[in-house]
């Protein structure tokens, strides 16, 4: 006589557990599950070569940008905090080290955008472009609207 393993045992369910409970005669059923959805027919956007190269150039610029800008507010708290010697020598007249390290801060964040937007505009916008080419080429076969 052989045994059905446990895990392959499935009895039949009763009446009760087929229907879900319900706490009031007059309560609505509940709602059907949705239908399951389709799949694509083309594999998913993340996984092509060229949109990982466009995130992985985004992400380097950002991280670039974001590091030139916070590094050199950065250095100007730090020799702030631990060479106020230094900060207040004299440059020439009345302004500081400090005070001109304070004032190059805004042309050095707008150094940092206007190099963001340059290698944006280079390297960064004509693979984007190839990319959206590809998509509506792809669609337009497909008979879809891109």
């Amino acid at each position: 006589m052989t045994h059905v393993p446990y895990d392959a045992y499935d009895p039949a369910p009763s009446p009760y557990e087929q229907q879900p409970h319900l706490t009031y005669p007059w309560q609505p059923p509940p709602p059907k599950a949705p239908p399951a959805p389709r799949l694509p027919r083309h594999p998913a956007p993340g996984r092509h070569s060229d949109l990982r190269k466009l995130r992985g150039a985004y992400r380097i610029q950002r991280r670039v940008a974001t590091l030139t800008a916070l590094g050199y507010f950065t250095l100007f708290l730090v020799l702030s905090a631990l060479a106020p010697s230094f900060m207040t020598g004299s440059v020439s007249g009345g302004l500081t080290t400090g005070l001109l390290l304070g004032l190059c801060q805004l042309p050095v964040t707008c150094l940092a955008l206007v190099l963001f937007e340059r290698t944006a505009r280079r390297r960064l916008d004509p693979l984007s472009a190839r990319l959206r080419r590809q998509r509506a080429s792809a669609a337009a076969q497909d008979g879809e609207t891109p």
